[in-house]
């Protein structure tokens, strides 16, 4: 009796039929636990991390997953409840948990909430770039809607006032978390709308959770955004944070500071650009100074200023030669015309005489034919033309009847003849 296995496994069809086995024994699912060794990958998007318990962990992977897991401010230690599906790495031999969806434990009735509004917000079109505006590349004035007693001013004043002091400035203070505080930021917004007391809107906060974040994910805010006619540069929290109204806004600052930077930046680049432009201008004008410079150098080096008679005296010889040649063509000319013309004289006469001979040759002909056809040379030889009393030429004897008085023309003088 042979004692080899019934089947030999490599190790890719083992790790595919441990696939197999857990997709079939586990569907999607719920998995609650502690974040730990997290990656963020920037150019995927993808979350790398592992979650554990008291006794255990595996690892998950957040697939594209980047922007979500900082909006909701997730770290290391971060308890939370996660839905996927068992998977087996069969390169590795490892399996891991394929996440679809993540909240915060405990936090799960609010980023339901966040979830639904911003899908909402989204089949609006109120995320659309195409809707977004324009910041200007020179605001006379910049709209501020924050908190006074906040660091968030602190930060965006201090850039402010280094980089361009005298831009001219207006703030509505207004409180920036608990209830309420959307309705407020709204009305500011409005205000700035309507009035055109400014020429961009900066909507900024310091960080905090997300409950202290929380207004900003409010629906009226985000619909005061996207109504506000004016642009409005959202930068609120720090950069790991996201909200509805970063989503909504013209455009995002991950910080208030980096919003200052934004504001001014069309003021720095026209400034850098005035700066590069008089630098090339200097240089050209420079470069053209040295060209004349030489073409002068140049010019005093050469023969005309060193000896100018000499190339007047040389002008002056090459005028007198043209003149001498010219008139030498000119008499040329002058005679070979008079040739031409003594000789037409000449030609003229017999070529007349000969025309006048062949032109009389042609009319003697002409008055011969026009003799033999003349009706009196006919009459002379003896016949007449008998005419009826309408003076019409009789050609049969039918024609006339007894008693008609007739004419005949003779070759020298008429009859008058009757019919008997």
């Amino acid at each position: 009796m042979s004692n080899s296995p019934e089947k030999i496994f490599s190790v890719s069809e083992l790790n595919s039929a441990v696939r197999a086995v857990l997709l079939r024994s586990f569907g999607e699912l719920w998995l609650s636990g502690e974040i730990c060794n997290v990656t963020v990958k920037q150019d995927s998007g993808h979350v790398y991390l592992s979650l554990k318990d008291a006794n255990a962990q595996v690892q998950a992977v957040f697939w594209r997953g980047s922007l979500q897991f900082r909006a909701l401010q997730l770290q290391v230690g971060s308890q939370v409840e996660a839905c996927g599906r068992v998977e087996l790495y069969e390169r590795g031999g490892s399996y891991q948990f394929n996440i679809s969806k993540l909240q915060p434990l405990g936090l799960g009735e609010l980023f339901q909430r966040f979830e639904a509004l911003k899908e909402r917000l989204r089949s609006e079109g109120l995320f659309d770039l195409a809707r977004k505006k324009p910041l200007p590349a020179l605001p006379r004035c910049i709209g501020l809607v924050t908190s006074l007693e906040g660091a968030a001013i602190k930060d965006f004043m201090q850039i402010l006032h280094r980089r361009h002091p005298n831009i001219h400035l207006r703030i509505i203070n207004s409180p920036v978390q608990g209830a309420g505080a959307a309705g407020w930021l709204a009305a500011a917004l409005q205000y700035f709308s309507q009035s055109k007391a400014c020429d961009v809107i900066v909507l900024t906060r310091g960080g905090g959770s997300m409950e202290d974040l929380w207004e900003f994910n409010e629906e009226v805010l985000a619909r005061a955004i996207a109504a506000s006619e004016v642009p409005v540069i959202s930068a609120v929290g720090h950069e790991r944070d996201y909200t509805i109204s970063d989503e909504v806004a013209d455009f995002r600052a991950p910080t208030p500071s980096a919003a200052a930077e934004l504001v001014i930046k069309g003021q720095e680049e026209l400034r850098e650009r005035l700066f590069n432009a008089a630098k090339r201008l200097q240089s050209a004008a420079a470069n053209r100074l040295g060209q004349a410079r030489l073409r002068w150098q140049n010019a005093e080096r050469s023969a005309f200023f060193q000896k100018p008679e000499h190339l007047t005296n040389l002008l002056s010889q090459r005028l007198d030669l043209a003149g001498i040649r010219l008139e030498r063509v000119l008499r040329q000319v002058a005679g070979q015309t008079r040739q031409r013309l003594a000789n037409a004289n000449l030609r003229l006469p017999t070529q007349l005489r000969q025309q006048a001979a062949l032109r009389r040759a042609k009319l003697e002909r002409l008055q011969s034919a026009l003799q033999a056809m003349n009706p009196k040379k006919v009459l002379a030889r003896g016949y007449s033309i008998i005419l009826d009393q309408n003076n019409q030429a009789l050609l049969k004897a039918e024609q006339v009847a007894k008693g008609d008085k007739l004419k005949a023309i003779l070759a020298e003088g008429e009859l008058k003849l009757q019919v008997e």
